[in-house]
């Protein structure tokens, strides 16, 4: 079963591939649950006019006011610019770095409330700037830098990895990367506040862009400014996202144009957008509906199937788990106690002819197994735990009895890969000089606020809303079948969900790729990707008849 939207390529290419390691840029799981990563702790003191207390509370201020100002010299001062040179297949390509902070202001006072790092790529030898495409790119969590898009995926140079996607020794080299999109389309890379070396201007300014709306209404002052202060109003504008920065960049696109900021496209990898078609809570049986075909994927990857679904491509296993999902295991769940005992012994074994596990454990799960225990469940007689983020990696399941997994195998090298190749390259190459800590993943944001709807985020209307005002918005989505983060057909089900005209579906572009969350880590996956972007970002910028 699928969804009626134009695929790029081969949306079913029929792959088997090595194994690819990769790292979430999602904190949490696509549940939508709020967290608490670390954050510095508010050490101010209200000024009562008596002074300080102790002189430990008077060294305190005073650190507090020199941070502030060094925080503001910063955010004010000029980026850093650098001129590099790399060599694509059709020849070298000639580039300009800046790096630096752009500041994010209170609306009616002017005062810096913040300042968001970046790092943008422009083409050399272009006639006109102006008119040629930009594209701004970030990451999700909510707490992720922009790193893994920026050297994993999109920009001129990468952190070098094994062809698989695995991590080579240490230590860890960049390369030039052919597959950049950079030879298309300028890039800007940006870090939300929390995130690299993006910050508040004070400790308790951060509520104020630690938040679903606050963080969409920042980076949109940031996309304002950067295109005032570049010059680059009359560029082709897009967008890209992944994981969470996929709901950024859906609750940015209403937003923009409510705004008068227009769009030619968006780009999306491993979406959540409407986090209830993901979430698995026992209020909500779509949640498990959704997930099912990503369990049949990567139950057979792992050869946990009958023979005869084995048997077949993992697409036409997929297409069939999708079709019982929607006809059966979703209405029997909608049913619970209601179901008659002979209907649930039979939704039981076809829910474990599907997840490759045991009916009696289907059973003692009430048909609703969640994420942590399949991971837990699928390999437990070899003792092996499979990947949320890519589920065809395992690693030995260190604590079996456990209901938390208490490690990712998809997450377990990458992470420790891309951090110093990071910190090498932008201190080396692009000569960007700053002692903070860069927050790549956590560490940097307070708890996030999301606005509640029925108890889920949904950005959907948003998008919608961006359509109808723009329809020749164009819109890229993909998606990988051992993404268990963000599964792939809780991501159709928003789609089918969209309310928008006919003819503005022929705009969405959907491909599916055998891989996980990352699908860019392993080279045989980031070149149909960027072939994939390629062909959208051509289309959306070619001459179209007015509607």
């Amino acid at each position: 079963m699928r969804t009626p939207f134009r695929s790029v390529a081969s949306a079913r290419a029929a792959l088997a591939l090595p194994l690819l390691l990769a790292v979430s840029l999602v904190a949490r799981p696509a549940s939508a649950q709020n967290r608490r990563p670390s954050a510095r702790p508010d050490t101010t003191r209200a000024d009562t006019g008596r002074g300080p207390r102790t002189a430990a509370d008077s060294a305190a201020r005073d650190s507090l006011r020199l941070g502030i100002r060094d925080f503001l010299t910063r955010a004010q001062e000029p980026p850093v610019v650098t001129h590099h040179t790399i060599q694509l297949p059709d020849g070298p390509l000639r580039y300009t770095a800046t790096t630096g902070m752009l500041p994010i202001r209170n609306d009616t006072s002017g005062a810096i409330e913040g300042a968001m790092f970046f790092v943008a790529y422009t083409r050399d030898g272009v006639a006109d700037v102006s008119k040629r495409p930009l594209l701004v790119a970030f990451n999700g969590g909510p707490g992720s830098s922009s790193v893994w898009l920026h050297i994993g995926a999109y920009g001129p140079r990468r952190v070098k990895l094994l062809a698989d996607g695995a991590a080579p020794p240490p230590p860890y080299e960049m390369e030039d990367n052919p597959q950049t999109l950079l030879d298309q389309t300028d890039i800007v890379f940006v870090d939300p506040v929390g995130t690299g070396y993006s910050r508040a201007a004070r400790p308790e300014l951060g509520a104020k862009f630690w938040g679903l709306d606050e963080d969409i209404a920042a980076m949109a002052e940031f996309m304002r400014l950067y295109l005032a202060r570049y010059s680059r109003w009359s560029s082709p504008l897009f967008i890209s996202g992944e994981s969470y920065g996929t709901t950024r960049a859906t609750g940015l696109s209403g937003y923009l144009a409510d705004r008068g900021i227009t769009l030619n496209g968006i780009i999306l990898l491993s979406t959540v957008v409407d986090f209830a078609a993901s979430s698995m809570s026992r209020d909500n049986p779509l949640g498990f509906a959704n997930f099912l075909p990503s369990y049949a994927a990567t139950a057979w990857y792992h050869k946990r199937l009958p023979a005869d679904l084995e048997a077949r491509p993992v697409e036409q296993v997929v297409d069939e788990a999708e079709r019982w999902a929607v006809r059966d295991y979703q209405p029997a769940l909608i049913m619970g106690a209601r179901l008659a005992p002979e209907q649930r012994s039979t939704i039981a074994r076809q829910l474990a002819r599907y997840t490759g596990l045991d009916t009696a454990f289907v059973l003692d799960n009430d048909l609703r197994v969640t994420l942590s225990r399949f991971n837990h469940e699928l390999l437990r007689g070899q003792r092996r735990i499979v990947g949320r983020l890519d589920s065809r990696f395992t690693t030995f399941d260190i604590d079996p009895g456990s209901e938390a997994v208490q490690l990712d195998p998809s997450e377990a090298t990458i992470r420790n890969t891309f951090t110093p190749a990071w910190n090498d390259y932008v201190r080396r190459e692009l000569k960007y000089r700053n002692d903070d800590v860069y927050y790549i993943l956590g560490g940097g944001i307070g708890r996030w606020r999301y606005p509640q709807n029925n108890g889920y985020a949904d950005v959907t209307p948003s998008l919608e809303r961006a359509f109808t005002k723009n329809p020749y918005l164009r819109l890229y989505v993909a998606m990988g079948y051992y993404d268990m983060a963000t599964p792939y057909f809780a991501v159709e089900y928003t789609l089918a969900q969209l309310k928008v005209a006919p003819e503005v579906k022929q705009n969405i572009t959907t491909q599916y790729f055998a891989a996980g969350h990352m699908m860019y880590i392993d080279d045989a996956q980031r070149g149909k990707l960027r072939g994939g972007i390629r062909e959208f970002i051509d289309g959306a910028t070619a001459p179209r008849r007015s509607r």
